[in-house]
């Protein structure tokens, strides 16, 4: 009763401000609020004049003015048009990350709070003029006592409570889209706030994002067409991040590229090299790759900055993904319907028949386009689209990577609009899935699925054997063939042994393939 007494005094500032700027419109699909909505529209004169610009405007207006948790959700949704549709999504992603700074005076005392010393024993010089201000942190150039230039990222203070309770007023209204409207169920709203809650919580601890920082250059070190700044953990904590400053052109900067003699196409070709790295070979993605976070070197390479947003796609999802878009590339659309069933995507009661029209209906007309104008991002967003009709469940992990993809292959227009990244990245594409899903690949994985197998034997005939104490009686041995019987009720199969032969011939042909 308190919760919802608190999140219902809450709910109506929230409504209050979205009235006033008549985006309410995302309420409205909860019947037990439509009654709240109108009310609130009524009482809201100004909401006329704010109804004369795109919905999805009006809502990043409103998001904006409402605060930090706010400008959060916004961006999340940017990448949930399941939710909100296509066209809200896309105005939402244009939804700018800034605030006013606050004060230098608090940021010193995190310092000296988190270091237990004044700034001055870390750092012979801190601008305390901010060069960007954000809902989470704001960032300070600085130079170290031992003489490094860096870049100095402080959390606001205060943050971590203002996200919670907003957070908790996201949780109550989900749990009641999700009681109320059945039909919306399969979107997972209570999921996607869980989801969104974690991301933010992670953003909040500085050190989240200093590792993500070592992770992506660890992944990267023999590659010198991506750099990515180094971390001074002495200097970070949970409210403070210390990386290297770096500098650069920035990557929408196309006229002082080739000022600078980098060729544009050049950049496109290993940004997109790296994109396809962090997804298909290494399964970490950068999740924010926005042009104020991406830069280019004077070698050419990308640098990389701000590391806060990050995504995740398991061995598993990534074969799916990798059939996939050969299915799309080869038309072969009866295969990328059948990767969704395998996936679990779409229910097995669903038409195969079906949803391979469904594919073929996405992807002909982007297909059919010139090569530069192709996007991949797009066509899994009208895939997913698509899908709410073949009742596919919500995959969050997948939305961040369309979101990311579509963001990354902007850039790529910006700097050469007569290319496509995914051209420039076809030899990579085609070397992973010959060694991901070729003969040879899967030749690998069966040999090392039968020494999984192998190696857990020892241990399961110990069990067996102590299954054996048990019904025993004064060291009684059991014959063997029940020993047998009990082995294979621990997950031994009693068949293991007579594949001996074929293990070594599949042994010895991963061998001599991998030797050629």
């Amino acid at each position: 009763m308190i919760r919802a007494v608190r999140n219902m005094r809450h709910l109506f500032r929230i409504m209050n401000v979205l009235a006033q700027h008549d985006a309410l419109f995302p309420l409205e699909r909860i019947g037990a609020m439509r009654d709240l909505v109108y009310a609130f529209t009524l009482l809201n004169r100004r909401s006329r004049r704010a109804g004369q610009q795109q919905p999805g405007r009006r809502l990043a207006t409103a998001l904006a003015k409402l605060g930090p948790s706010f400008i959060k959700l916004g961006q999340a949704l940017s990448t949930r048009p399941d939710l909100i549709g296509a066209e809200v999504a896309a105005d939402l992603a244009d939804l700018q990350d800034r605030l006013p700074p606050f004060p230098f005076a608090q940021a010193r005392k995190i310092l000296e709070e988190d270091f237990d010393r004044p700034p001055e024993e870390l750092y012979r010089s801190f601008n305390p003029i901010p060069v960007a201000a954000a809902s989470i942190a704001q960032v300070h150039f600085a130079v170290t006592v031992e003489g490094a230039d860096v870049a100095v990222k402080i959390l606001r203070p205060g943050i971590r409570a203002a996200f919670r309770r907003d957070i908790d007023v996201f949780y109550w209204l989900a749990e009641i889209i999700e009681r109320t409207q059945p039909s919306v169920r399969r979107l997972k709203p209570v999921e996607a706030v869980a989801a969104f809650a974690q991301t933010v919580e992670m953003e909040m601890d500085l050190r989240f994002e200093a590792a993500a920082a070592v992770e992506f250059a660890n992944n990267f070190s023999d590659d010198h067409t991506l750099r990515i700044p180094s971390v001074d953990w002495q200097r970070t904590s949970q409210r403070v991040l210390t990386v290297e400053r770096v500098y650069g052109i920035a990557i929408d900067e196309s006229d002082l590229l080739i000022q600078a003699g980098i060729k544009p196409r050049d950049v496109v070709a290993r940004a997109a090299n790296a994109f396809f790295n962090m997804v298909f070979r290494d399964g970490f993605f950068h999740g924010d790759l926005h042009p104020g976070n991406m830069f280019v070197g004077s070698k050419g390479e990308v640098i990389l900055i701000d590391f806060g947003i990050t995504g995740r796609v398991d061995q598993q999802t990534r074969r799916y993904l990798g059939e996939m878009l050969l299915g799309f590339l080869t038309a072969d659309y009866r295969r990328v319907a059948e990767i969704h069933f395998e996936a679990g995507y779409v229910p097995a009661n669903r038409s195969v028949d079906a949803f391979t029209q469904a594919c073929r209906s996405v992807a002909e007309p982007i297909f059919g386009r010139p090569m530069n104008e192709i996007s991949i991002g797009r066509l899994l967003g009208h895939l997913f689209k698509v899908t709410e009709a073949f009742g596919m469940e919500t995959q969050p992990q997948l939305l961040l990577l369309q979101k990311t993809m579509i963001t990354a292959e902007g850039v790529g227009r910006n700097l050469a609009s007569d290319v496509n990244m995914w051209t420039l990245a076809r030899p990579l594409i085609e070397k992973w899935i010959r060694e991901t899903l070729g003969p040879e690949a899967r030749l690998r994985q069966m040999a090392n699925d039968i020494v999984s197998s192998f190696e857990k034997i020892p241990q399961l005939v110990t069990h067996s054997e102590q299954a054996a104490a048990m019904f025993g009686h004064d060291g009684l041995k059991l014959h063997p063939d029940t020993l047998a019987e009990l082995t294979c009720r621990r997950g031994l199969n009693s068949s293991a042994l007579t594949l001996l032969p074929w293990t070594l011939l599949a042994l010895l042909l991963l061998f001599l393939l991998l030797s050629r």
